[in-house]
């Protein structure tokens, strides 16, 4: 009998620590898969916002390729009318440089003499010749579609023949070039009111540069355009629509031998009469 219980308590006390070994291991595993499942949730938290992230950065790519494309869609097109308007230059056919160009070209009048101007700038300054304006009481302009402004007289002088006239409102205008780079053989334009004819065109070359005029500067290019009474004032213009000189005056009767003070200078007087930077 005494065997037999002290059997018993054997027994039993393995099955405790067969128990106790189970627990453990229990224990054990669910320490291990609490500390894996928290580490994988972990891990996808991480992967989930780093996908956001990749996912911002692809939008953000995006919208920068498309803000690109936009801006090269629009850089070509601006590209292209200027092609178009080179291609027709230089096929002797100003026509695309004209139809822009001549909005901005005027007609200025005095109770004692007319001539031209032209637009140099939004805001309605209007750049003339000196003795076009010399001695009037009163200077009118007259633009392309036929309405009339009251000018006043910013600024005038007679030794480089340049005076800046100023009326209200918003304008097209016409961009200078560098006269530093104007070539012999080039083709150009005048536009003009020769002989009181509104808006008259003729077309020519420069036939020389950096001619001395009468007044002792060597600052004049010299054109084959035909020039009247009535053009001086009016802008000489490039293959590119933009203005090389001033048409000024013409050597006698003879044909042919017209001279525009350069854009260079004219910029500058521009400048001085309104002492600040108008024009680059």
């Amino acid at each position: 009998m005494h065997r037999h219980i002290k059997r018993l308590k054997v027994h039993r006390n393995v099955l405790y620590g067969i128990v106790f070994v189970l627990l453990t291991l229990q224990i054990i595993t669910f320490v291990s898969v609490s500390s894996q499942t928290t580490k994988i949730i972990s891990d996808q938290d991480k992967i989930r916002g780093n996908l956001d992230n990749y996912v911002d950065e692809i939008k953000q790519e995006n919208q920068v390729s498309v803000n690109e494309i936009i801006k090269i869609i629009a850089d070509q097109k601006t590209d292209f009318s200027d092609q178009i308007n080179l291609l027709k230059a230089t096929q002797e056919d100003f026509s695309g440089i004209i139809e822009n160009s001549v909005k901005a070209v005027v007609s200025v009048r005095t109770e004692k003499s007319i001539g031209t101007g032209f637009l140099v700038s939004p805001a309605g300054y209007i750049v003339t010749n000196s003795h076009v304006i010399t001695g009037g009481m009163f200077v009118k302009i007259f633009d392309y579609d036929g309405q009339e402004y009251d000018a006043k007289v910013i600024g005038n002088d007679p030794f480089t023949d340049v005076a800046l006239l100023k009326i209200t409102g918003l304008f097209d205008s016409l961009e200078f070039s560098n006269s530093d780079d104007v070539q012999v053989g080039e083709k150009v334009i005048a536009i003009g009111n020769p002989l009181g004819l509104s808006f008259t065109v003729t077309q020519g070359i420069v036939s020389a540069v950096h001619r001395t005029g009468p007044n002792g500067l060597e600052d004049y290019v010299q054109t084959d355009v035909t020039l009247n009474p009535g053009n001086s004032g009016g802008p000489l213009i490039d293959k590119d629509g933009k203005v090389i000189g001033v048409n000024n005056f013409k050597l006698g009767n003879a044909e042919g031998l017209g001279f525009a003070l350069e854009s260079n200078i004219i910029k500058q007087k521009i400048n001085e009469f309104v002492n600040k930077t108008l024009i680059e």
